[in-house]
């Protein structure tokens, strides 16, 4: 056990001092057991926090480019897909994933911009053909690929609260807006899949996906951001290069000039 746990154990039994031993013992292994439940744990003792902490690859400029980058991924996915699939979407999911379009978009511009000073890697991305091939398939691809930026975005905030400077917090609050709508993202996902889309009671950092009957479900997530790369290109994604499933290179600066606005999605800009 940590310091901190062990602390908190010691709290727990001086509590209790006019209880048997017997009794300390077991509210100290019944407090451990909920704790662990509820994957508080590694709050607790720091370990989440440690393993992002004093990974290298986790630098400003490698989260600015991952985030750029996925976010031209998403802006393609979500303006392609409803092109594709056109009348094969219901009308609230099509409308859906269209906003969404229009919101990955703007978090691209913002990354790039000089208030945060992001470039990414690339702009050109392949697609596996299979994403466009049902709604399901990319209602699919959606549910994952915002749970892999969920991951990311919480991985940044986490970078960028530690750095205790004023930049440093205005970046951890844009990367936590940002999250956010991706959580909002996956959540209309599942819903159009049929499935419980408010299914989190926390947003999932790096443990393992509870969801069930996702291509991720039983995998865990990453405390290096650039797994995220990995991930999606263990999907088939491929970043300036073809991926390794059958598909097509789309061209961020061709398709966003393409994406659609909603005149009903607001908050346009972050303060």
């Amino acid at each position: 056990m940590t310091e901190v746990t062990n602390h908190l154990y010691d709290t727990i039994d001086r509590q209790n001092a006019h209880e048997s031993a017997h009794t300390r013992r077991t509210l100290v292994k019944t407090t451990a057991a909920a704790i662990g439940s509820m994957g508080l744990l590694s709050l607790a003792d720091g370990t989440a926090e440690a393993a992002v902490r004093t990974n290298p690859e986790n630098s400003v400029a490698n989260i600015a480019a991952v985030a750029a980058t996925a976010e031209v991924l998403a802006t393609i996915v979500n303006t392609v897909g409803p092109e594709k699939l056109g009348d094969r979407l219901d009308p609230v999911t099509r409308r859906n994933i269209r906003a969404a379009a229009q919101q990955e978009k703007n978090h691209y511009e913002l990354l790039v911009s000089d208030a945060v000073g992001g470039k990414a890697v690339t702009k050109e991305i392949h697609v596996p053909d299979e994403v466009f091939a049902s709604p399901q398939n990319l209602l699919i691809t959606l549910a994952v690929g915002d749970q892999i930026f969920i991951n990311a975005y919480l991985l940044a905030t986490t970078v960028f609260a530690r750095q205790g400077t004023l930049s440093g917090s205005k970046f951890a609050r844009f990367t936590s807006e940002i999250m956010a709508v991706e959580a909002v993202h996956r959540a209309l996902a599942l819903q159009s899949l049929g499935r419980l889309g408010n299914d989190r009671q926390y947003m999932r950092f790096a443990g393992r996906e509870e969801a069930k009957g996702l291509p991720t479900t039983g995998t865990s997530g990453f405390y290096k951001i650039l797994d995220a790369v990995g991930q999606l290109e263990a999907a088939g994604f491929g970043f300036g290069k073809a991926g390794s499933k059958p598909g097509q290179i789309y061209k961020y600066d061709e398709v966003s000039a393409r994406t659609p606005t909603d005149p009903d999605v607001n908050t346009l800009t972050i303060s």
